[in-house]
């Protein structure tokens, strides 16, 4: 199913530059999930789609460690909210 977000997301007829976008988005997500497992270590035993719902909702993803600008954590947020959706609902209301 997480291979699957990348494929919806193509099939959403997006520009190159924004699909380029959500691609960099997710490398950052999986960035904070390996930081907070390494600094949680309890954490490595759950599942992939428990770590995923603990750090997206409706909102947005978590926040940035390692960015300071608003327009990149927006930017981030709309990616996750994205990803949310699709894992939350299912592969056709990702939009």
């Amino acid at each position: 199913m997480l291979q699957a977000f990348p494929a919806a997301l193509l099939s959403l007829g997006l520009s190159k530059k924004t699909l380029h976008k959500h691609r960099d988005n997710l490398w950052l997500l999986g960035g904070e999930m390996i930081g907070t497992i390494s600094n949680t270590p309890r954490l490595r035993k759950r599942p992939i789609e428990e770590l995923l719902f603990s750090v997206l909702d409706e909102e947005g993803g978590p926040l940035l460690s390692h960015h300071e600008s608003e327009q990149e954590q927006r930017a981030f947020d709309s990616t996750c909210r994205k990803f949310f959706r699709f894992l939350h609902r299912g592969k056709d209301q990702i939009a």
